[in-house]
């Protein structure tokens, strides 16, 4: 049994210690939000935010998530809120299945640099994947969210 803080609640999920955080998410607890994407954490499809960090879901194992704070697109936090208001205002997604990652690492850029200059936008989104190409207009939505938030 693995217990876990999501979103502000805790679940116990009985489970395999070394069983993906992303499977355990999406099949086991019912949050969908946070896609698979290539498995293989080359992508960014599957973060979440543990502790404030972005992480790869697919790639980390539940064991190692127990007592940490988890945060997945379905969460609230103030970052991320802002994010998703500029994503809507600047109609960001093509087809949106990478979205809730690039959401989650923006929100994981702004949760430790509250001005980051397009290099640091640069080097945080680099780990995510868009097949669409819509990284101008996310790119975009991260520098208005900077800008209402002034």
């Amino acid at each position: 049994m693995v217990t876990l803080q999501i979103n502000g609640e805790k679940h116990s999920v009985d489970v395999e210690s070394d069983m993906p955080l992303l499977w355990v998410l999406r099949d086991v607890i019912g949050y969908t939000g946070t896609k698979f994407g290539c498995g293989k954490g080359l992508c960014g499809a599957c973060m979440v935010l543990v502790d404030g960090n972005a992480v790869n879901s697919c790639l980390l194992q539940v064991s190692l998530v127990e007592g940490k704070d988890i945060v997945t697109i379905e969460g609230t936090t103030e970052n991320l809120r802002k994010l998703q208001n500029s994503w809507e205002k600047l109609n960001v997604p093509q087809c949106g299945f990478c979205q809730s990652g690039q959401l989650i690492t923006a929100t994981a850029l702004l949760n430790t640099n509250d001005a980051p200059s397009e290099v640091d936008i640069n080097n945080a989104m680099v780990r995510n994947i868009c097949r669409c190409g819509t990284y101008t207009r996310i790119k975009e939505a991260i520098n208005n969210t900077l800008e209402s938030s002034k």
